[in-house]
């Protein structure tokens, strides 16, 4: 049975729950998905402070042309326990805690000092210049939710509440495989009808940046012995990912081999241009996705399909691609009786296809950054505005 994507996507992650969770060091949690929320044990500010250099005063002594006695010095760092008195000021640094009685600071452009005497050529209101203890983050409040990604500045916040350890989901291990006797790696000597293979790379990439760990397996030769033992080696992982071999040649045999391993396969093909030959299913406690050999067709099957089921296995608690509002440079038509995901380049709020649309037009590909769903037998005029999904 042909599935649509929707049905493809739902069983692919009905399938799919998020892995086990460990503690590592909030240096080496860039990029990791935090397992339970974080609660501010610190404000932020921690303490009143100033966000200039200049005088803390008392808002009521501070009027223009009003002259103050400086009472001492307080640099940002150990609070020195001082206090503001009537018609006093004391010379403070931005970020210092704010001495007692304080309620406002006086820039320094803004006074005049002699003799230890400043003449306040503005006045100030209560509050001016002050950064107010908890006004950015409050105690219990939620500094990170967990199955969100760790990027540099939620890690920030967090490093704020002095965290050492984070919890974190373990990444998926997914084994990268390619199959086909006409493949040959880079640096070897290829002859007549062979090429090089470009699949491992490109899936090695979008597996990393699906938050997961991928190792990459030897070229899969057109032999049911050699598919068995690489299947037998990848059956460790937590997911393998295979291109090439899951349509239903002679020399496909990706399927025979998984199910002679005892692999349950849950759906097989999907209607979507490009990628129809689409594989899921289960190798004991392992998932297997099966994508086209064309590697556009890999490429837009694992984005679809793939890249969201290792989200949530890797705990991410939102599993929806991106999207962005376009206005088509040129019509767009798809003839098909199934989707068509068009490649082309999205900037300045405009998107424009790019070069070939076939599934094995690799260098097309390289051009994109964005693709555009079309419905079947769907014409869009120029200048409409569409979704598209940034790469």
């Amino acid at each position: 049975m042909l599935l649509n994507e929707r049905e493809t996507l739902e069983r692919v992650l009905q399938s799919v729950g998020p892995l086990g969770v460990e503690n590592v060091s909030i240096w080496d949690s860039r990029n990791r998905v935090l397992a339970r929320d974080v609660i501010a044990a610190v404000a932020l500010p921690r303490f009143d402070n100033s966000t200039m250099d200049g005088y803390a005063v008392r808002a009521e002594d501070a009027i223009q042309g009003a002259r103050l006695v400086v009472g001492g010095e307080q640099a940002a760092g150990v609070d020195a326990g001082l206090s503001v008195g009537q018609g006093q000021a004391i010379r403070i640094f931005t970020g210092a805690p704010i001495p007692r009685h304080a309620d406002a600071v006086v820039m320094q452009e803004d006074a005049d000092l002699r003799d230890g005497v400043i003449f306040l050529r503005e006045s100030v209101t209560r509050g001016e210049n002050i950064r107010v203890r908890g006004n950015d983050l409050c105690e219990g409040q939620v500094v990170a939710f967990g199955g969100s990604v760790l990027t540099g500045p939620k890690l920030a916040a967090i490093a704020s509440q002095g965290v050492s350890e984070l919890p974190v989901f373990e990444r998926p291990r997914v084994a990268i495989l390619a199959t086909g006797s006409e493949l040959r790696s880079q640096g070897e000597t290829i002859n007549a009808g062979q090429i090089y293979e470009t699949n491992r790379i490109m899936l090695a990439e979008l597996v990393a940046s699906s938050g997961s760990q991928g190792q990459i397996f030897s070229i899969v030769p057109d032999t049911e012995a050699a598919h068995l033992e690489s299947f037998e080696q990848a059956r460790g992982s937590d997911v393998i990912v295979v291109a090439g071999g899951v349509s239903v040649g002679e020399k496909d045999l990706v399927k025979p081999a998984l199910l002679r391993l005892g692999a349950k396969l849950d759906l097989w093909r999907v209607a979507v241009k490009p990628g129809k030959p689409f594989m899921f299913g289960h190798l004991g406690r392992t998932l297997v996705f099966g994508l086209p050999g064309n590697p556009v067709s890999a490429f837009v099957t694992f984005l679809l399909f793939a890249r969201p089921a290792l989200w949530k296995l890797g705990g991410r608690s939102s599993f929806d691609l991106p999207r962005a509002r376009a206005r088509l440079a040129e019509s767009l038509v798809n003839h098909g009786e199934r989707p068509h995901y068009l490649r082309g380049v999205y900037a300045n709020g405009i998107f424009k296809a790019v070069g070939r649309q076939e599934s094995h037009a690799l260098f097309a590909l390289s051009l994109a950054n964005a693709l555009c769903r079309l419905e079947p037998d769907q014409t869009i005029a120029a200048d409409t505005l569409v979704d598209v999904i940034p790469l």
